[in-house]
């Protein structure tokens, strides 16, 4: 299982919201600093979202993309805002690795089978869950839809991986939502990386077992539950 640091941007600078609301942010720093951090600390990818462009539809964060993924000197993953195919375009053209398609993956579904086909493994589809049902544009509204629902459908366009976060979870330091992402990865069997709440050792662990490709850690790296080198070691 592949442990991906998460630095979420808004404003230029690293933050974390809780449950998505974007007045409860907390600073973090620099994210260019945090990106070489993790890397010199053992991460093989970095798990980036670009909130205003989630919020906005629009990034003013490119150079700073651009920096961070210099910085990181390794593979890339960014999400927040992708919603055509030209903001795909300028975000691979600034060195990201995997682009993950979320609001625009329920809005448009052609949009994804077209990205697939242009950047083949370099697609995934970050699904967001409020109460079981997919939660849309930065989790303020949601769609009639289930989160395995979508991603069967995001499955047959062609994408392998699926970011899963219970946004109820996200940013509260209460564990992930492990029942209902074991439940996704038993109806699709997709790869899915496990997102939100993650808090301990003990949660790694959990998803790990519950078949997770991948597990994204935010504010319990942030505020010292545990180091990254102990969650890489805790996986030996």
């Amino acid at each position: 299982m592949i442990l991906y640091p998460a630095i979420d941007l808004l404003g230029g600078r690293a933050v974390r919201l809780r449950q998505g609301r974007r007045e409860d942010v907390t600073d973090f720093g620099d994210p260019v600093e945090l990106a070489g951090r993790w890397r010199r600390k053992g991460a093989q990818w970095l798990h980036l979202v670009d909130l205003e462009a989630a919020f906005d539809g629009k990034t003013r964060h490119l150079p700073l993309l651009e920096r961070i993924v210099k910085a990181f000197d390794g593979p890339v993953e960014l999400g927040g805002g992708l919603r055509t195919m030209e903001d795909i375009r300028l975000r691979m053209e600034a060195g990201v690795q995997r682009c993950i398609i979320g609001t625009a993956a329920a809005e448009n579904p052609g949009l994804v089978r077209n990205a697939c086909e242009t950047w083949p493994g370099r697609i995934a589809v970050g699904i967001d869950a409020k109460d079981g049902w997919v939660a849309l544009r930065g989790w303020v509204t949601t769609a009639e839809l289930t989160a395995a629902e979508l991603a069967l459908q995001m499955k047959e366009a062609g994408v392998t991986t699926v970011i899963y976060t219970d946004v109820s979870r996200d940013g509260m330091m209460q564990g992930p939502n492990v029942p209902a992402t074991r439940a996704l990865i038993a109806q699709t069997g997709m790869e899915v990386i496990g997102s939100g709440g993650v808090s301990s050792l003990r949660d790694i662990a959990a998803l790990r077992d519950a078949g997770c490709a991948g597990a994204i850690l935010g504010r319990a790296l942030y505020e010292n539950a545990f180091t990254l080198e102990e969650a890489l070691d805790s996986l030996c």
